[in-house]
């Protein structure tokens, strides 16, 4: 092998990463989960592969030309330019693939950077194999085989980029178990700090930042940003922001698969667990609604004997999870024949909401910016925590009024136009939607509705979609539907509903949405977005 072939080899695989940024991007959206990533190629077969066929267009394309211009004697000559092209074939798709308008974009963390090494490593390595295996025994059918497989190359390269992150796995995990010790460890020497875990199927960003600004009325407490709800995200929390000062730590626990809400809990050791919901979110990789209850509930079985498990009152899975815990426990929720912290005297409407907060001996009459009547269930919650912390009603009182809504939860925008916009755009569900459907009906005018739908559902996908639009009749005048395939379940929920087909307009992007808006809106019109999909399940 000639080193003009070991360079042509070196710029396929270089433009071939390149040309992968998009495979890399959904690896990252998908937390790097092999399941999921296939998952997200399947669903868009095109975007992924286009890449890679076009580079390979290239690769063929120019070799063949330059095989018919350049003599036969010029050894060196055809590998060079080959290589040339190839390298500014993938900066081109490069470029293209980033300036893609993208919700959430490519983030270079330390992670993907090793990726990337990982892959043109792999990539140079498996290709010199094939060369090497298709330059002997020529002739033959396995040279045959492997000089098609060196042609094709780049025309697998959703399976070529999964290969790379397979032998980055190793490392990574290697890198993982460093920090997680290191996060662990420094969480142990801290025995005087309060450890809270909150999980539950939706409600938990919502129910941590509230508890997060309740608890500063007594306490100087750390609560995990965003969305870090996974073993990494809630490592890296705790080994750059946790300090002295803190009193009390509060940590969102997330999980797609079984056992996930186990590890996170034998980083933090919690002595307070949070449970605000169960339900269907993720089937399509828990499978049954069974395995989600278990995990759900592996957050209540870390609790140790002298710590406290608080659940949410769902009137139904939650209910029944609270009456088999044996260890101290709280529910919370809107009935006073049960539960042990509830609010009644419910008003709600455009401004906010207003309730009395109650125990079997205190009520507290509240009030509170956020909108509808799952933020007072979500207050409830956080307030039956903090009661068993010590705070006094005034503070509590005080940090209710203190809450601000959370980003893209049933969040009122301020906006300059002539309308209302309702922000309700993060991971949609069946129970919040049906409450942001109702908040919807309290605003006065014209009610419009632009969401794509619910995702992650499994086999109930569609049934649950039909449900939504069903939901979503009777609370709005005029329905934009995002994503032609994805929307016609929701369509038929409207119309199985009553709903005039003629107030039914179905886009292909958000962007459209938007254009539609901007053209359409009048004044004193409101607009709930709920819902907005990730990259990785755009149509």
């Amino acid at each position: 092998m000639t080193i003009w072939n070991i360079l042509l080899v070196v710029a396929l695989a270089v433009s071939c990463v390149l040309s992968a940024r998009l495979l890399i991007h959904y690896f990252q959206l998908e937390s790097y989960q092999f399941q999921g990533y296939f998952r997200t190629v399947k669903r868009n077969l095109l975007r992924s592969f286009l890449p890679g066929i076009v580079l390979n267009l290239v690769f063929i394309g120019a070799g063949i030309l330059l095989v018919l211009i350049i003599p036969e004697d010029n050894l060196w000559l055809p590998g060079l330019l080959l290589s040339l092209c190839l390298l500014a074939a993938g900066a081109l798709i490069h470029r293209s693939l980033k300036k893609a308008k993208q919700k959430k974009a490519l983030v270079y963390t330390p992670r993907v950077k090793r990726l990337i090494a990982f892959m043109v490593i792999t990539f140079t390595a498996i290709l010199l194999v094939f060369v090497s295996l298709a330059g002997s025994d020529r002739g033959s059918f396995s040279s045959r085989l492997f000089s098609a497989l060196v042609l094709l190359f780049p025309a697998m390269l959703p399976l070529w980029t999964a290969v790379g992150g397979l032998v980055a796995w190793p490392v990574e995990s290697g890198i993982k178990h460093l920090y997680l010790l290191d996060a662990k460890k420094r969480l142990e020497q801290r025995p005087d700090l309060i450890k809270i875990g909150i999980t539950g199927s939706w409600g938990k960003t919502s129910v941590k930042f509230i508890l997060g600004t309740l608890l500063q009325e007594k306490y100087n407490t750390l609560v995990t940003p965003a969305s870090f709800n996974t073993p990494m995200g809630v490592t890296r929390v705790v080994r750059s922001q946790l300090a002295p000062a803190h009193h009390v730590f509060v940590a969102e626990m997330g999980a797609r698969h079984v056992g996930e809400i186990k590890e996170l809990c034998s980083l933090v050791h919690p002595s307070i667990g949070i449970l605000t919901s169960v339900g269907p979110q993720h089937l399509d990789t828990f499978r049954t609604l069974d395995r989600i209850i278990s995990t759900k509930y592996e957050l209540m079985e870390a609790i140790p004997d002298d710590g406290l498990c608080c659940f949410a009152d769902d009137r139904d899975i939650c209910r029944t999870l609270y009456e088999k815990t044996e260890k101290e426990k709280v529910i919370a929720g809107l009935d006073a024949s049960y539960d042990s912290v509830w609010a009644e005297n419910i008003q709600t409407g455009p401004e906010g909401s207003t309730f009395d907060l109650c125990t079997g001996q205190t009520k507290i009459s509240c009030r509170t910016r956020l909108l509808g009547t799952l933020n007072i269930r979500n207050i409830v919650l956080c307030a039956s925590v903090c009661l068993k912390l010590g705070l006094t009603g005034d503070q509590i009182r005080r940090g209710i009024e203190k809450v601000k809504p959370v980003e893209h939860r049933l969040q009122l925008l301020d906006t300059p136009g002539r309308y209302t916009v309702i922000d309700d755009a993060f991971n949609s569900n069946i129970v919040g939607a049906e409450q942001a459907f109702r908040t919807l009906k309290e605003f006065p005018g014209r009610r419009i509705v632009v969401t794509p739908g619910m995702v992650e559902l499994g086999s109930r996908e569609e049934e649950m979609n039909v449900t939504f639009g069903g939901l979503m009749a009777g609370c709005c005048d005029q329905a934009i539907l995002v994503g032609k395939k994805r929307s016609e379940a929701i369509r038929k929920g409207l119309e199985d509903a009553g709903f005039d087909s003629g107030r039914i307009l179905v886009l292909n992007s958000l962007a459209e949405a938007g254009q539609w808006i901007a053209e359409n809106a009048r004044e004193g019109d409101t607009i709930l977005f709920e819902n907005d999909l990730p990259d990785n399940y755009n149509e």
